[in-house]
């Protein structure tokens, strides 16, 4: 497999990597089109910085559309392109497979838990 990858898997993970851009994916996917100010409300741990670099970086990779509208204020709209939807199949294994890991450590600790008492 190492040979066959050269590079694939790191070029798939920059996208995906970091604390932030699979939650904003996630509620773009799940929301459809969303304001900025809406991703802040649905992020609430997320820097209004930090929201506009992962934004910026998803929009440059062609994942997400941002669409401006001249007008006072200005509104901007972020949703996924055609292409960013090839992620959702990836976006949902990753959610499946972290709920069945979060009730692996449950049922793993918990058990040790009770074993220790």
């Amino acid at each position: 497999m190492s040979e066959e990858c050269s590079g694939s898997i790191e070029t798939a993970l920059d996208i995906l990597v970091g604390k932030w851009k699979p939650v904003i994916l996630f509620h773009i996917l799940q929301n459809g089109t969303l304001r900025f100010s809406e991703l802040q409300r649905l992020i609430p741990g997320i820097t209004k910085k930090m929201l506009t670099t992962q934004l910026r970086e998803l929009e440059y990779h062609d994942i997400v559309n941002r669409k401006i509208y001249a007008q006072i204020p200005p509104k901007v709209e972020y949703s996924i392109t055609e292409y960013g939807r090839g992620l959702m199949p990836l976006l949902e294994s990753m959610h499946q497979w972290g709920l069945a890991h979060i009730k692996h450590l449950n049922d793993r600790y918990v058990m040790d838990l009770i074993i220790v008492d």
